[in-house]
């Protein structure tokens, strides 16, 4: 399931951490995950199963948007000519939550 539909409190810190309180099946706990982890910069395009495209982002951004509140992380990527790509990633493709806790699916 994704992390956003049992999560409250979500929020993005230092432009790569994302926290929220996650339910585990009886009440919500404090969660966090190093986004750095799990998405890179393939040529100004964010990458999921890369890591650390903040250290080649500005701007970063996390937002709950649309009716159903998909979590949506923005930000420029460089390219390999350093110009910025304006880019955004719907995290529910790949960040669950598994009993409390993210997990990278």
């Amino acid at each position: 399931m994704s992390f956003h539909l049992s999560a409250e409190d979500i929020r993005l810190d230092d432009g790569h951490i994302l926290r929220a309180r996650l339910h585990n099946g009886e009440d919500h706990v404090d969660a966090e995950i190093d986004l750095n982890e799990f998405i890179g910069n393939d040529n100004g395009n964010f990458q999921w199963g890369g890591e650390n495209f903040s250290l080649s982002a500005e701007g970063v951004s996390f937002s709950l948007e649309g009716a159903d509140n998909v979590p949506v992380l923005r930000a420029g990527l460089k390219d390999v000519e350093g110009e910025i790509q304006w880019r955004d990633l719907n995290l529910a493709e790949r960040l669950g939550n598994a009993g409390g806790n993210f997990n990278f699916e």
